[in-house]
């Protein structure tokens, strides 16, 4: 139950916050590089304060990170760090600036889980039950269904103001 929570609210967060952005790169005053250095810029002082909190305060964080091994740190910077971090945020915020959120979000955010119960299934031995994938496949139908109407859609106009 812990775990739905937690995904609920990141996706309220990822909702809300994509939103904003959306609304960031249509007024046209700021890009997707422009959005995406903020993003980071943003992100980090509160990611070190959390890590702190665990790490000294919790003690629920493992001592000692750098001593993980070269794979374990790899799949950390690579795939964590630069795939996720980066290479995702990046195509999405491009994405959203030529695009409407209707039709950019549903995509990047079902593909992504998609490709990841995939690679869990053949990579990491995660089951993947008949309902499972039958959900799978349906929600990426889903989004057939949305990219197929939804990407000749003409964004609304908004205000040039904010």
């Amino acid at each position: 139950m812990r775990a739905v929570l937690f995904a609920v609210l990141a996706g309220v967060c990822w909702g809300v916050g994509e939103l904003a952005t959306k609304s960031v790169l249509h007024s046209g005053k700021l890009g997707p590089m422009t959005v995406l250095l903020a993003r980071a810029v943003m992100t980090l002082p509160p990611a070190l304060i959390a890590y702190w909190v665990a790490a000294s305060l919790l003690r629920s964080e493992p001592e000692g990170w750098w001593r993980a091994g070269s794979p374990v740190l790899a799949k950390l910077l690579l795939g964590s760090g630069l795939l996720a971090g980066f290479g995702g945020v990046l195509f999405f915020y491009l994405g959203l600036a030529s695009g409407p959120i209707s039709t950019v979000k549903p995509i990047a955010f079902t593909i992504g889980p998609a490709v990841a119960v995939v690679l869990a299934w053949a990579l990491l031995g995660e089951r993947v039950t008949a309902v499972k994938a039958v959900g799978v496949v349906m929600v990426l139908a889903g989004v057939v269904l949305i990219a197929g109407t939804g990407g000749s859609a003409t964004p609304a106009p908004t205000s040039q103001t904010n």
